[in-house]
């Protein structure tokens, strides 16, 4: 989990934890990972399976799986940290790109997607897979909390894309394959529209749920 002190990467870190899957953080710092895995294996239920940290580039060597969840402003500075761990291996990225101060307000980078951009920069051996662009954090770190929007996840690579659901289900939410990496755009973009529903709400956590689909 690279991003991992973040409030998603670590909700995130939490739920996989509590389902049995080992979780790495990876930070900048490797003090700074090893204070939040510490934290948030206090949050654990007994029979959870261990959080521990290591900087970003050693996370991303050590571990089989890859998880993306960083600013979009830090994506490439971060990426080029792991591009040697990510070597054949599933990448999945959480991050949406945003445009401060208009967060509100959809923007793409010029590749399309900040999914293809990471997928570009850590090249073809690495199988990139987008999701949970569009999952609040404010709830993750509740292990009762029951998730009521669904994942939209994007890639090209199917064993990478079975592994993505795999995590979206034990993660509790219903995940929907919504085709290549090239759709990761529309996806992303509905994370700002998402962050606008919210402040015009004047809610928290405001999610997409897809219909006609038996659940």
């Amino acid at each position: 989990m690279i991003g991992g002190t973040g409030a998603e990467g670590s909700g995130l870190a939490v739920r996989w934890a509590s389902q049995g899957y080992p979780i790495v953080l990876g930070s900048r710092s490797s003090e700074k990972a090893e204070a939040v895995a510490a934290e948030l294996s206090a949050l654990l239920p007994a029979g959870s399976a261990p959080i521990s940290g290591l900087a970003n580039s050693a996370a991303a060597e050590s571990t089989d799986i890859v998880v993306l969840s960083v600013p979009y402003a830090a994506q490439h500075d971060t990426a080029a940290q792991i591009v040697a761990g990510s070597q054949g291996k599933a990448v999945i990225t959480v991050v949406a790109p945003l445009k401060p101060p208009k967060v509100s307000v959809v923007w793409r980078p010029e590749t399309g997607s900040a999914a293809q951009e990471l997928q570009t920069q850590l090249g073809p051996e690495a199988s990139v897979v987008a999701a949970f662009q569009n999952i609040s954090a404010g709830h993750l770190k509740d292990l009762n909390w029951v998730a009521d929007c669904d994942v939209l996840y994007t890639g090209d690579d199917k064993e990478a894309k079975a592994t993505a659901l795999d995590l979206i289900q034990a993660a509790g939410f219903v995940g929907i394959d919504c085709g290549p990496l090239a759709n990761s755009s529309v996806v992303e973009g509905l994370t700002a529209l998402l962050i606008g529903i919210n402040i015009r709400n004047k809610v928290q956590g405001a999610g997409i749920r897809i219909t006609g689909i038996p659940r």
